[in-house]
């Protein structure tokens, strides 16, 4: 198995996932205005699914231009409702209000992931998830969002899958590691083939 790799990203959730799955990661956030290259795209008429796609292109990229010939990975994850981007929240208000609008309604969590060598891209894959949040009352989504330590609330965005945010939902469609940031079966399948030529 391939066992060393440069994550272009600072997410721990991300670096934790590729160390279980036996990747040595060197990290090297890429550290993009993702913000504002999401309005421009949007702007543009981009789709989440694409906005994702780009982003992860953009972020694994950057950083193997300036890496030599290693292998990089980029990675990029969007919560899509009905066409909306929900962006992570800054602070606990915003949190509380991007409760409110996933409450009770079915969303999708888009997760992108891009491979890249000496500035190019030479593999990408999107794998999409279908949560159904259950109706819950303001005080209900309080309750929740005060067991959440802020670390988690920022790097997680509002809910984290594998913890107390498993409770928010009455349905999951999906890999759980894909919600989580990083579809990473897919990831090994690829990397695990070229393991001869890196």
């Amino acid at each position: 198995m391939t066992s060393k790799i440069i994550l272009a990203s600072k997410s721990q959730v991300r670096k934790k996932i590729l160390e279980k799955n036996g990747f040595y990661c060197e990290v090297d956030p890429a550290n993009i205005d993702e913000e504002s290259i999401k309005e421009s795209l949007l702007k543009e008429g981009l789709t989440p699914l694409l906005i994702s796609k780009n982003l992860a292109e953009l972020k694994a990229n950057k950083i193997s231009n300036k890496k030599d010939g290693k292998i990089v990975i980029g990675a990029d994850s969007i919560i899509d409702l009905e066409g909306e981007i929900i962006s992570k929240p800054s602070n606990r208000h915003e949190a509380m209000e991007i409760l409110k609008k996933l409450n009770g309604k079915r969303h999708y969590l888009i997760s992108s992931v891009c491979i890249s060598k000496s500035g190019f891209m030479i593999w990408n894959y999107t794998d999409k998830a279908a949560l159904t949040m259950k109706k819950m009352s303001d005080i209900e989504l309080k309750e929740y969002l005060s067991k959440i330590k802020d670390e988690m609330l920022y790097a997680y965005n509002v809910y984290q899958i594998e913890g107390e945010g498993k409770k928010l939902f009455s349905k999951i469609d999906g890999d759980v590691d894909t919600i989580m940031g990083l579809p990473i079966k897919k990831i090994k399948e690829y990397l695990n083939n070229i393991e001869g030529s890196i």
